[in-house]
Order: structure tokens, then sequence, then C-alpha cells
């Protein structure tokens, strides 16, 4: 399945008006089918009917039952229709993304019904990439996926959200990219991730791991799924004693503690050095809006839609590799200077 059969539908050509007899109805994704109501609605309206989106091997609607069926009550001969290809597996991916965002919406139960079909279809794809597509959580994906693992075929990668096919098995992919940081240890972390198949954010956490002196392949990726043991623990404990001090905070968080935290923003708003630059006052702002508890996070994380939570989670990801890049280069500069 391209990239492009899980984007948006065809909004930028033109519609071709067809007969309404021509077109099939189906109900691919709404489990209690169409809603008689929203039929008599649209065919109230005076106005043309907005484009379906039909499949052209069958001439099935992929999107658009309701405004078919409006076009026949009210008598209409033709219909304006954009026609996608491919296979009637992929044809459903599509008209999921198209009836999430768009219309009449879909109940839970279509929802989870279709995250299922198309776990069945495409087990290829991620859970977050499921997800946005059907509009559920990435953890009801996970889930559903646990629950029909027996059934479906054990695949060792996954397609993501932005057209990569990443491993399962993270193992393999940061060996390959500690040999290449031990045989040259000058090269950059895009270099390395090209290497070892892995992503730039990965590359940077080998690289972290093996100056401080670990294993470049975290406990929980040497282990079977959820069989942590004390050496995980272990491990983190060690992390936190070869970083400058890190310890738990007592929320369940490694870091530095609450109270050392506020003393040193404290100390840093007093620098003169940062307080009287532009740039200065923007690394302080950043780093008080960033200071949070962890009651305030939960708060945060609370408060963000369900049908959000897959992009509000991939900026925070991307917010947070930002934030070790910053550091790595802080740290960078002071090895350098010493």
């Amino acid at each position: 399945m391209s990239a492009t059969s899980l984007g948006a539908p065809p909004s930028d050509t033109p519609p071709t008006f067809v007969p309404v007899d021509q077109v099939t109805e189906t109900c691919l994704v709404r489990v209690a089918g169409s809603c008689p109501d929203h039929v008599s609605a649209l065919a109230q309206c005076r106005d043309d009917l907005p484009p379906i989106l039909v499949h052209r091997p069958t001439m099935q609607v992929i999107d658009g039952v309701h405004r078919l069926r409006a076009a026949r009550l009210r008598g209409d001969a033709t219909i304006g229709a954009r026609f996608v290809d491919g296979s009637e597996e992929d044809a459903f991916v599509l008209a999921v993304r198209a009836n999430a965002t768009q219309g009449l919406p879909l109940t839970l139960a279509d929802r989870t019904a279709a995250a299922s079909r198309i776990l069945a279809s495409h087990p290829h794809l991620s859970d977050r990439l499921i997800a946005s597509t059907a509009g559920l959580s990435t953890k009801t994906v996970s889930a559903i996926r646990q629950r029909t693992s027996g059934e479906m075929t054990q695949l060792h990668t996954r397609l993501g959200r932005d057209g990569k096919v990443r491993p399962l098995d993270a193992s393999h992919g940061r060996m390959r990219a500690s040999q290449a940081i031990t045989k040259d240890p000058g090269l950059s972390l895009r270099a390395i991730a090209r290497i070892a198949g892995i992503s730039v954010g990965t590359a940077r956490d080998v690289r972290e791991r093996m100056r401080r002196g670990e294993h470049p392949v975290p406990p929980r990726y040497r282990l079977p799924a959820g069989q942590h043991t004390e050496s995980d623990a272990a491990e983190k404990r060690a992390s936190g004693n070869n970083t400058g001090g890190r310890v738990s905070t007592g929320d369940g968080s490694a870091g530095t503690p609450r109270a050392d935290r506020d003393r040193f923003l404290l100390a840093l708003r007093t620098d003169p050095s940062l307080r009287f630059s532009g740039i200065g006052r923007a690394l302080l702002r950043l780093l008080d809006a960033n200071t949070l508890d962890a009651a305030q996070w939960e708060r945060l994380a609370a408060a963000v839609p369900q049908r959000w939570s897959p992009v509000v989670a991939d900026l925070a990801m991307d917010c947070a590799a930002d934030w070790s890049a910053l550091a790595c280069r802080v740290r960078e500069q002071l090895r350098v200077s010493a």
C-alpha cells in the first residue's frame, strides 16, 4: 500500500458526474448502516451535493453513501464523483480515514471494527498510523492487536505515519550503530542512523549510552516483552549515577529533584549573561514552561482530546528529541572547553 493511498482522499481533481444507478452502495465502515435522518437532511439541500468517493474497479462508494441516497431521493440523475484505484483492502482504509474526518461522525463501534479489519488486512502498519486513520487512541489499537495477534502473520517491521519502515526488534539496529561508532567515532548522527537503519534519535541514544559505558541495547530490548528484571532497574540506577547525579525524583520519574531544579532555575534567572540577552531570556522562558511536577503533567495529558492524542503524542516526542539534542550539544561544549 502506498503512502498516497493512506493519505487524504483526492480533492484536487475536478469531479466526474456519473449516473447514480451506476454506483453501488456499500456499508464499508458503518456497522449499523446509513442514517435515514441524515439522508433526509442532505436531500433537502438545494445546492449540489459534495462529490462522493468511488472505488473505480468495483464502482462501490468508499465515502458518500448518505449523499448518494440523498441524490436518489431528490431524483437526481447524476452525482459528482472522484475515483480511486487499488485493492478493496486499500479502499477500505481510505474509506475509514474519509469517514473519520468528515461527514456524520463514526461511532466507537464503527471505529473499533474498522481498526480490527485494518489490522487483519494491513498488519505491517504501525499502531499509531492505524489509530490516526480510525480516530482511536494508540493504546486502543495496541490492545486490539494483542487480542488478535494469534490470528495474524507475525511481522518484523511496521510502516509508520511518516512512511518509513521500522523494525520491531530494535536490538539489531542498535548493535549495528554501536559497531559503526566504534569504527568511526566522528560519524554524524544522520550517518549512523543511515548505516544502522534506525532513527536519528535512536542513534543519539546509542552514542550517549556508549559514552556512559553502558550497553547500546537497553534491557527492555534484550528481554522478551513484559519480562523486566532487577537488572533493568539496576541499569537505570547505574545510568543515574553516571549522569552528573541524576536520581529518582520520588514521583516515578528520573532526573534532578524538584527542589534542586527550582534552585538552579532561580540561579539562572539572576545570571546577567542570560537575563540581558534575547536568546538567554528565550532559554529561561522555555525552561520555566517545561519545569512541571508530575501532577501538572498528568493534568496536561488528561486535557488532550482523544481524537488529538496521536498528534499531541508525536509533537511531544519531537519536543523531547529537540531537548535531548540540546542537552547533547551543551555537554559536548563542556567537554570541548575542558
